[in-house]
């Protein structure tokens, strides 16, 4: 849902009403309205609650969210270092940028393993998967899977 905020004016229009009869509705309490300084806001649900509206399914569509932990055993601090890099510079890259990608890494070098956190819209999200696969399978010497104790 949206937190938009309309003037007086912008209502008006939208309801194709006088300015002065919008305020008769806020000051007679069956508009809701915040005052800001001397001027009145309305929020977007307030007025569909006035006219009567509700959301359609539409401003719902698109706003699934995808929330994935990918664990990762044997990883050292430079590898893990490597591969954090690759994966924020591929979620902050070629995506949506009002939907982007939250990525957070970490990694346990006790025990040499790595998380990946990654949050964000579901096909972004399956593409970063990809990638994270495609890395982890292939032999490119990005992450050192022998990994020694000290």
């Amino acid at each position: 849902m949206k937190d938009d905020m309309y003037s007086v004016e912008q209502v008006a229009d939208q309801l194709g009403l006088h300015v002065r009869t919008v305020r008769g509705y806020i000051r007679s309490g069956r508009l809701r309205a915040v005052r800001i300084g001397k001027q009145y806001r309305i929020a977007a649900n307030d007025l569909d609650a006035f006219t009567g509206r509700t959301r359609t399914a539409t401003s719902v569509v698109g706003q699934a969210e995808v929330s994935s932990i990918v664990q990762i055993d044997g990883v050292d601090r430079a590898a893990a270092d490597r591969l954090g890099t690759l994966v924020l510079t591929s979620a902050n890259t070629g995506h949506d940028q009002a939907n982007p990608l939250r990525v957070q890494t970490v990694h346990d070098e006790e025990r040499h393993r790595m998380k990946i956190i990654i949050l964000g819209d579901p096909a972004a999200t399956a593409e970063l998967l990809h990638l994270l696969d495609a890395v982890l399978n292939a032999d490119n010497g990005l992450i050192d899977r022998e990994v020694h104790d000290v």
